[in-house]
């Protein structure tokens, strides 16, 4: 195999697409199909109303709420101090 047909793997992206898949997981799947159709497949707010059948305010709020749901789930620990 050549040289340039050689892909390189990082284990510490691996690593942080697993945490990402299991934060989502643990998202209501309404929230979730928001997100990823927003996010991963790039869709507009009206789109992805469109597709789940809901509204666009709908849709905002639960972008809103599921990246807060994200931020405080993929937070790093803070140390315990005495």
């Amino acid at each position: 195999m050549p040289a340039s047909d050689v892909v390189s793997v990082d284990p510490d992206r691996i690593a942080d697409r697993a945490v990402m898949a299991a934060a989502l997981r643990s998202l209501p799947p309404r929230m979730r199909a928001v997100l990823v159709l927003r996010y991963w497949e790039d869709l507009s707010e009206v789109a992805t109303a469109e597709m789940l059948g809901c509204s666009v305010h709908m849709v905002r709020s639960q972008t809103s709420r599921g990246l807060a749901r994200l931020r405080t789930t993929l937070a790093p620990a803070q140390p315990i101090t005495a």
